[in-house]
């Protein structure tokens, strides 16, 4: 597994993980989010990111283009 995009916020990552789930793309969304620092990680570097297998890198980046389009 490997870090393929950051996600902007809650929303995008939902979106992305229904795409990827109907699509059979395995991968693993990892949130910023620390209760110890009340979410300060997630104002410098995004919600949290998404994690597949390489081979799957350019379908995950091309879907996360047409949801931040659409």
């Amino acid at each position: 597994m490997k870090k393929i995009v950051v996600l902007e916020n809650e929303f995008e990552a939902k979106l992305m993980e229904t795409i990827l789930k109907e699509r059979s793309i395995p991968h693993l969304i990892r949130s910023y989010y620390d209760s110890a620092y009340d979410g300060i990680f997630q104002a410098q570097k995004g919600w949290g990111h998404i994690e597949a297998p390489e081979e799957y890198a350019d379908v995950i980046k091309a879907i996360q283009q047409e949801v931040r389009k659409g």
